[in-house]
C-alpha cells in the first residue's frame, strides 16, 4: 500500500496546501479519504481523478467533504465512465442532500447523483473494497466522527479522522504499519469540553499506546513548527515521526 498526503492542512489552510485528503493505491485500485477544500486541484498533481475506485467521508465538517462538489463537476464533464462510490456514515446521506441543495444547479438534491453513487457504511461491520478492507472506530469529534483502517494484505494504515484522545481510536490502530494522527492543537495545545481535537504529543501517546510501527502527523494549522510538532510526539513514541505536507509519499 501507498499513501500519498494529497491534503495535510486544518480547517485554515496554510498556503500552498489542501484541507483533509489521502490518496491510498493498492495495486488494484485506487480510494481517497477525505476530500477538503482544495482537494480536487492537489490530488490533480499525484493522480487522475477520473481513475479513483472510490472515496471515503469519515466526517461532514467543510475541511473534509467541500472539495465534493468540483469533483462532481469533474467527474460529470470530465467523461467519467461509471459513477463514483462515495462512502458516508449513517446520516450522512442526509448532509449530502443539504450541501447539494446548497449548490445552485437543476439538479437539486440529485446534484451528486450524476457522477457518484452515495453509499452508506456501518461502523460495526468491515467493508470490502477490492483488495482494502476498511474497520471503522467512533472518533472523538464535535460532531459524528469515524477513524478508519485500511487492512491489505499484512499491512495496514489507519486514519485518526478528527479526534480528541480516544481509546477506540488506539484500539483500531492496534499495531498498524502506519498511523496518520492529527494534531490540530499544535505541539502541546488545549482545546475546551467537549473536545474534538488533539496536539502532538496525545498523538505520540496514542501511537505509543497502539504499539504503531510509524506516525504521521497531520491535520495541523499555519504558524505551527514542524520541528515542534514532531519533537513533541517524539517524548511519547520512540518510533519514526513525520510531519505531513501535501505530496508526501509513504509506502507500507
Amino acid at each position: 500500500m501507498r499513501l500519498r498526503v494529497v491534503g495535510s492542512s486544518s480547517a485554515v489552510p496554510r498556503a500552498g496546501s489542501a484541507c483533509s485528503c489521502y490518496l491510498i493505491e493498492t495495486e488494484r485500485q485506487r480510494v481517497i479519504v477525505d476530500c477538503g477544500s482544495g482537494a480536487v486541484q492537489s490530488l490533480r498533481r499525484f493522480t487522475d481523478p477520473l481513475t479513483l475506485d472510490a472515496v471515503l467521508i469519515s466526517h461532514f465538517h467543510p475541511d473534509h467533504v467541500f472539495d465534493l462538489v468540483p469533483l462532481r463537476y469533474l467527474r460529470a464533464f470530465g467523461g467519467a465512465a461509471a459513477l463514483l462510490d462515495v462512502y458516508v456514515h449513517p446520516g450522512g446521506d442526509e448532509s449530502l442532500r443539504r450541501l447539494a441543495l446548497a449548490c445552485a444547479s437543476a439538479d437539486g438534491e440529485r446534484f451528486f447523483d450524476r457522477s457518484m453513487r452515495i453509499l452508506q457504511y456501518e461502523p460495526d461491520s468491515a467493508l470490502q473494497l477490492k483488495a482494502l478492507r476498511v474497520t471503522f472506530a467512533p472518533a472523538r469529534h464535535y460532531i459524528p466522527a469515524y477513524a478508519m483502517r485500511f487492512d491489505c494484505g499484512a499491512k495496514s494504515i489507519v486514519y485518526s479522522a478528527d479526534t480528541a484522545p480516544a481509546p477506540g481510536v488506539v484500539d483500531l490502530a492496534r499495531g498498524a504499519d502506519l498511523f496518520v494522527c492529527e494534531s490540530s492543537l499544535g505541539p502541546g495545545g488545549a482545546d475546551r469540553e467537549p473536545r474534538g481535537h488533539s496536539n502532538a504529543r496525545e498523538a505520540g501517546v496514542m501511537a505509543r499506546d497502539a504499539g504503531v510501527k510509524q506516525l504521521l502527523l497531520t491535520h495541523y494549522g499555519d504558524g505551527i513548527d514542524i520541528g515542534e510538532l514532531v519533537s513533541a510526539a517524539r517524548t511519547a513514541f520512540d518510533g519514526p515521526v513525520t510531519a505531513a505536507q501535501d505530496g508526501l509519499l509513504l509506502e507500507v
